[in-house]
């Protein structure tokens, strides 16, 4: 390891975050290679890789959910922070003068997104509050700042630490939804959402975080918890994602990047990193949801619905496959009814007695598939696997974008990834997989970046639900596009679906 040449005071910044000298070397390393692109074959589609569940499919899976007796949990990403929802609104903080050229300027596009912003600020759930501040810090009100132009001071209360500060805030503590007597945070909305769908089981709902904003989102959902009569059924825990995932940032040379005070750079590993927080985890199905795909309860029923369908397809598959693997512990050849289960299980390829047992004791996530309409995100393909045909997660970024015939496989998609998913880690022994041992190490990603104007290559892991899973058994099944709801920009807290019943009555 002398050939990296870490002084002291680097081994000291490894050593703090965990981070072994070998692990750095191996980054070093992959840094100079990059990652092999993924090979697609063909998209997944309806009867070939994607389920569509018939009416009586779905009432048989739901009648299996609620009747299930395992421990349940629903693990929600929320470490993100909200700053890439204002991108626009930053930009126009930053550039408007408040002169009467800047404000024709202004008015001129009312298809611009900080005009729609300004247009329908007190529909945002938030406005009561940014109103209080603003209010009680200022001459004038904050009508009366509207009516005199005066945006730049309205985005200082609404972004900045004199007032909600919500550049500063994860996206899961931001005022989604509003009722007729309160307002509620992402955060709340995914605790309701469990809840009602797994009413008369006991749940937990497992936050990922930031250190920085842990005692918040605790305050917050304490908040929640406290005022509605959840009793016991309902508990709520944290975890944050591992320094020991950082990975060394380098320049454009493959060399280690050092910042302004020559001190080594780590930057955070992408939601891949989450494995480790999955892996820790004991129940015996999880729900996995991103944070900001959450609806309010006048529309949360198809979610819910969907939610018990894919837990209930997870719960059948289980039971197939354990009691196939429960035959094989006792001696019964399972071959030919496990050659004719993998396929269902997105493992395509006859597999010899010997394999089979390996092949069917993974674990198994069901994800739900929204139609294509035209959302960023990765999609449903098979792919090529060391020789098998297998169902993969598939983002733009893992393929080559100069190979013509995968570019057209990839905008050949049916549908795509909203991160809706249900799995189970654990084995048909009660005892919980090693979850490193299912991801494809080839399936991260290198990215060009930026630190104080100074370019630089960031790498991240493959990602939880892509190659962190490349390797568990996997069923793709079609969902409606009603279940599919994230806020990406301010804005879309605007549409309809995001907005109070009575808003559309």
């Amino acid at each position: 390891m002398n050939n990296l040449a870490f002084t002291e005071k680097d081994e000291k910044i490894i050593a703090e975050k965990g981070i072994s000298l070998a692990s750095i070397s191996q980054s070093l390393e992959r840094f100079k290679k990059g990652f092999k692109p993924i090979s697609l074959i063909r998209p997944a589609a309806i009867d070939d890789g994607i389920k569509r569940l018939t009416i009586e499919e779905q009432n048989d899976l739901e009648s299996l959910f609620d009747s299930y007796q395992g421990t349940i949990m629903k693990f929600v990403p929320a470490s993100g922070a909200a700053s890439r929802m204002f991108k626009a609104l930053q930009a126009f903080r930053n550039s408007y003068s408040g002169s009467i050229d800047d404000y024709n300027e202004f008015i001129s596009n009312q298809e611009d997104p900080v005009f729609i912003f300004f247009k329908n600020l007190d529909s945002f759930a938030f406005y009561p509050e940014l109103k209080k501040v603003f209010d009680e810090k200022n001459a004038i009100s904050l009508e009366e700042a509207h009516l005199s132009r005066d945006y730049v001071k309205i985005l200082d209360f609404f972004l900045g630490p004199d007032g909600l500060n919500y550049a500063q805030l994860p996206k899961g503590l931001l005022k989604f939804h509003s009722y007729s007597d309160l307002m509620r945070t992402p955060a709340e909305e995914q605790i309701l959402e469990g809840w009602s769908h797994c009413s008369g089981n006991e749940l937990e709902v497992h936050f990922t975080v930031s250190p920085d904003h842990l005692m918040d989102f605790k305050k917050n959902v304490k908040e929640v918890v406290s005022s509605l009569e959840f009793g016991d059924s309902v508990k709520v825990s944290y975890s944050t994602q591992k320094k020991s995932t950082d990975i060394i940032a380098v320049d454009p040379s493959d060399e280690p990047f050092r910042d302004e005070s020559g001190a080594l750079l780590f930057r955070p590993a992408g939601h891949g990193a989450l494995l480790e927080n999955l892996s820790e985890l004991d129940a015996d199905l999880i729900f996995i949801k991103n944070i900001d795909n959450i609806l309010p309860d006048h529309k949360k029923s198809p979610s819910i619905k969907w939610k018990k369908l894919l837990a209930g397809l997870l719960i059948e598959y289980q039971n197939k496959v354990f009691n196939l693997l429960e035959q094989a512990e006792n001696g019964t050849d399972i071959t030919d009814e496990a050659n004719e289960l993998l396929p269902q299980l997105g493992v395509l390829g006859r597999m010899s007695e010997d394999e089979i047992f390996d092949f069917l004791n993974r674990p198994i996530r069901i994800c739900g598939m929204v139609k294509n309409e035209g959302e960023p995100g990765g999609g449903p393909f098979w792919t090529d696997s060391d020789g098998s045909q297998t169902l993969q997660i598939v983002e733009s970024a893992q393929i080559d974008q100069s190979n013509p015939s995968q570019l057209e496989i990839l905008n050949s998609s049916t549908h795509f990834n909203p991160v809706d998913l249900v799995c189970s880690i654990k084995s048909f022994k009660g005892e919980t997989f090693d979850l490193e041992k299912y991801r494809d190490s080839e399936q991260g990603f290198i990215s060009t970046k930026s630190y104080q104007g100074k370019e630089l290559k960031a790498m991240e892991l493959p990602g939880l639900w892509n190659g962190s899973m490349a390797n568990w058994n996997t069923v793709f099944v079609e969902v409606p596009i009603e279940t599919f709801s994230p806020v990406k920009t301010i804005n879309d807290l605007l549409k309809k679906e995001h907005q109070p019943s009575e808003a559309h009555e």
